[in-house]
């Protein structure tokens, strides 16, 4: 815990959050992006006249399993997104907490070096 260096830590603390807000915002604002077969390498792939009904069929089925993957990695990056929000409130809550526990000690600190002067002072006075 003392390698920490816990003055960058509290001070960046945020700046965490409000990158985990804007990324969250920025990704739930987007919608599942829709791909579609590149033209050209449609076109010389139906030029056959033959083969056209399973290319066509083939080419359907590959865009169909390409826009399931893409909405599943849309998914997780929304989960993702939130996670990371999540985990930046739960960090600057840390830090405050640490900081107010190293307000408390400090404080505790400085009132045991007054008592610890006043017993001196009062042991002292009686000899």
């Amino acid at each position: 815990m003392k390698m920490v260096p816990w003055g960058d830590v509290i001070e960046n603390a945020p700046k965490v959050a409000q990158g985990a807000k804007k990324l969250w915002h920025s990704v739930g604002k987007k919608t599942a992006p829709e791909t579609m077969p590149d033209n050209a390498t449609a076109a010389s792939e139906l030029a056959d006249p033959r083969s056209h009904d399973a290319t066509l069929a083939a080419l359907h089925a590959q865009v169909a399993a390409l826009q399931q993957s893409t909405a599943e990695l849309h998914q997780q990056m929304l989960e993702s997104s939130a996670l990371i929000q999540s985990l930046a409130e739960q960090n600057t809550q840390l830090i405050q907490r640490i900081e107010l526990n190293r307000k408390r000690t400090v404080l505790l600190a400085v009132l045991m070096v007054v008592l610890a002067v006043l017993g001196f002072a009062t042991a002292f006075k009686y000899f």
